[in-house]
């Protein structure tokens, strides 16, 4: 005869009666991660293909027209036939000094870049040979500029006493590359004031757009001639180019800066001119995009410098805040 079903309390229960529950593990076989190969581009890509074509194609053209010119003027007239080719070997001879100052822009500009590379693998764990070799290398690039020679003495002198690599380029930011960020500083402010100022009073919005171009160009251009000789006009767009990625990855073209935040905050708009504020903007987006040259132009990383903000070379556009307000 079987017993009836009932309930047991477990906290009531003997010790020895009560249940003891303990998480059942399975075993599993380990899995080995497994490396995704990223496929790298290898080659020439069909941009460049069509770029160099296109030129090839235009410089064929262009040789056989002038070619075809001189020939047609030589055959009616000797003289205007030799002054035609006169001109043509000019005009080649400028387009060649012109390539050659594009090309050693480039190059100079590669050179402050790699040089930059080396001083920040150098801060992750370099060694002191290679932190004096960026230090010599820093010292040979400024060899003709005579607003570093003081510094550059003075990095020599100190070098000898340094055991640090971090110590050493520490000793070269403060030297040589401090009198330039204080020059290209003012110059951001410069041009920050510039725009606020331009933009403030002008009474077409087209006129804005083309000032703010042309001033934004004017300014990494004077920013690349401190730090590394003024770029042509590739060089600029290579500039440009740069400093526009370095926006994007560092979100600098967002309002997050804690200056923008302060004049937003404090209601602008409320107490300036639509005019006046969108004036102020203008000269803050500049500040920042000169702020963007200069880290890309800068030959070194921030060791012990903080890196400049937009309160540094734009904290007195806020200032006209309170000249509008009425007493």
């Amino acid at each position: 005869m079987s017993k009836a079903p009932r309930a047991v309390r477990l906290d009531a229960a003997t010790p020895e009666a009560q249940a003891e529950i303990l998480p059942e593990s399975e075993p599993f076989d380990p899995v080995e991660p497994v490396a995704v190969p990223i496929k790298k581009r290898s080659g020439i890509s069909w941009g460049t293909l069509f770029v160099a074509g296109l030129s090839g194609f235009l410089a064929l053209s262009v040789s056989v027209w002038i070619e075809r010119t001189v020939t047609s003027l030589m055959n009616e007239n000797p003289v205007l036939g030799y002054a035609a080719a006169a001109c043509a070997a000019v005009a080649a001879l400028a387009l060649v000094v012109m390539l050659a100052k594009v090309l050693r822009d480039i190059l100079r500009e590669r050179r402050v870049e790699a040089l930059r590379e080396r001083a920040v693998t150098v801060l992750a764990g370099g060694t002191l040979d290679q932190a004096k070799d960026i230090a010599g290398e820093l010292q040979r690039l400024y060899a003709s500029r005579p607003e570093t020679a003081k510094g550059r003495a003075e990095l020599a002198d100190s070098l000898p006493q340094l055991f640090a690599p971090r110590d050493v380029l520490a000793v070269a930011e403060r030297s040589v590359i401090a009198p330039l960020d204080a020059a290209a500083q003012a110059q951001i402010a410069s041009a920050a004031r510039r725009v606020s100022l331009v933009t403030a009073v002008s009474p077409r919005a087209l006129v804005d757009v083309v000032f703010v171009l042309v001033a934004c160009a004017r300014l990494l251009r004077a920013i690349a001639g401190i730090y590394a000789g003024r770029p042509g006009a590739l060089g600029l767009l290579r500039l440009a180019r740069q400093v526009m990625g370095h926006l994007v990855v560092t979100g600098g073209v967002a309002a997050g800066d804690a200056l923008v935040q302060q004049v937003i905050g404090q209601g602008l708009a409320a107490r300036l001119s639509a005019k006046l504020g969108e004036g102020v903007l203008n000269g803050l987006l500049t500040a920042r995009i000169g702020l963007a040259a200069l880290a890309v132009c800068r030959p070194l990383p921030f060791v012990e410098v903080e890196p400049p903000t937009l309160s540094d070379v734009a904290g007195d556009l806020s200032s006209w805040r309170g000249s509008s307000e009425t007493p």
